[in-house]
Order: C-alpha cells, then structure tokens, then sequence
C-alpha cells in the first residue's frame, strides 16, 4: 500500500514560499545596487540593503536547491526585515524633506518607497518558508499551518507592489498599452487571495490569477528590456540606459509574491480537506 507524506503539502508549501522570497530578494538586490549606484553611495547605509538581500537570496535559493537550513539563516531573515524596515523609514523622510514635502513630483523622483518594503517581504516569506520546512508552523506568535495568514500579508504586499508599478508607470503616461497590465491583474489577483484568507476556500480562479501574476513579472521583464533598448544607443549604451530606462529588476516582485500566495493556497487546501 502506497503511504501518503502528511507532511508533504507543507514541504510543497515551504518550496514555493521560499522561491518566491529568494525572487524579491534578488529583485530588491539587483534594483537597489542599481539606484544607490546612481546615488553614489552618497550615505554608506547604501550598502545594507545590497548586503542583507544578497545574503536572502543566497541563504533562501541554497533552500531551494535541496540544502539543509543553514545556520546563519534566521540571521539572514532578521537582518533582511530590519534593513528594509529602515529603510522604509529612510525613504519615506527622503520624500518629506525635498521641497514641497509628499508631492507627486517627489514621489515620481525621490528615493522609492516600495523597494525596502519588499526587502521586509523577502525577510518575512524566508522565516515562514523555514519555519514550514522544519515543520514547526509558527512565526513567532502566528500559526502558519492553515495558510491563511500568509494568504493575507501576500495580499497586501501584492497590493503595494501595484502601487508602487501604478505610481511609476503614471510617472510614464501609460503611453503603452501594456503598462495597464500590472495595475489591474495583480490587483485581481491580491482581491482573490485575500478572499481565500477570510474565507479558507481556494477557487481555480484564485490560483489561475496568481499563476497569471506569475508570468507577468516574467512578462514586464522583457517590456523592460525593450524600454532600455529603445533608448538612444540601446543596449550599446548599457551604462546609462540600464539607469534611465525602466527598472529591469522591478517585475520579478509579482513573480515571486504570485509564488508565495500558491504556496499559502496549498496550505488552504490542506487544512480545509485535511
């Protein structure tokens, strides 16, 4: 007789949760070494965001490959949601002190307030996933056994990451047709995935929008490259347009949130059949 692993939804769960943080954290590494760069690492703090998010994605993608949790990780996690914690702090008195205080102009051009907040995702998503593949279930306080919450707070960071692609893609008139797409999919997909929390129920549409979400951050990668290469030298001229073109690291966050709500999805499941 075939026996069935009790365990096996959660590791499914830990896999998914943990791929979809090692995904942020490179994204927030490549795009914060590309904007403090442009920054001149004027203030050394520069260099806490690329050092936490480049040990996330090592310390999350090595979990990915089969490896044993190191030691060093709820290091990793902790160091990843503090920087961006501070981050968050950090920009958000950049945009307060410019001229005119929280104006869109400031917001268009200032320090971004959606990048350290997706190093706070990248953090928390690894604890979960560690936390599920070691079996225990628990962040602290939360019990993550039932998906639930974890279906909620990838809700909400879906949700911020569409303000902030809004924000910037206003910043570009929408002039393309296809810059619509990220502020209304994931948003779809942010609504279905906090309903699934509230109610405990999981639909084929909820996991076909987060499936979709998925692919779009693949998707607006590639428009992302050609916004660079349309730019005066194109990729010739890789130096400069890499920095004036559109931010080639910013779509792979609904990649890897859209990866972390199959996951929470899949606890759902579980605990709703058993």
């Amino acid at each position: 007789m075939k026996t069935i692993d009790a365990a096996a939804p959660h590791k499914s769960a830990a896999r998914l949760i943990g791929s979809g943080a090692a995904i942020v954290a490179g994204s927030v590494l490549a795009d914060s070494a590309m904007e403090h760069y442009r920054g001149s690492f004027a203030n050394p703090a520069m260099l806490l965001p690329i050092a936490a998010s480049g040990l996330s994605l090592a310390i999350n993608g090595a979990q990915q490959a089969g490896r044993p949790i190191p030691v060093a990780a709820p290091v990793s996690h902790a160091s990843a949601t503090a920087v961006g914690a501070a981050g968050l702090a950090f920009h958000a008195y950049n945009i307060l002190r410019q001229p005119g205080g929280l104006s869109w102009m400031n917001l268009f051009y200032q320090a971004p307030v959606g990048a350290p907040a997706a190093l706070v995702l990248a953090g928390t998503l690894g604890a979960a996933a560690d936390s599920l593949a070691a079996g225990g279930g628990f962040l602290g306080p939360l019990a993550l056994g039932s998906g639930r919450i974890l279906a909620g707070y990838t809700a909400f960071g879906i949700a911020g990451t569409v303000v902030e692609a809004g924000l910037l893609h206003f910043r570009g008139a929408y002039h393309d047709p296809a810059m619509w797409l990220p502020v209304v999919l994931p948003p779809l997909s942010a609504v279905a995935l906090a309903k699934a929390a509230l109610t405990g129920r999981v639909t084929t549409i909820t996991t076909a929008l987060l499936a979709a979400t998925a692919a779009l951050g693949l998707v607006g990668t590639a428009f992302h490259a050609w916004g660079v290469q349309r730019n005066m030298g194109g990729w010739r001229n890789w130096r400069q347009n890499l920095l004036a073109g559109p931010p080639l690291p910013a779509p792979p966050s609904f990649t890897g949130l859209a990866l972390a709500g199959l996951g929470a999805l899949l606890l759902i499941r579980k605990a709703r059949h058993g």
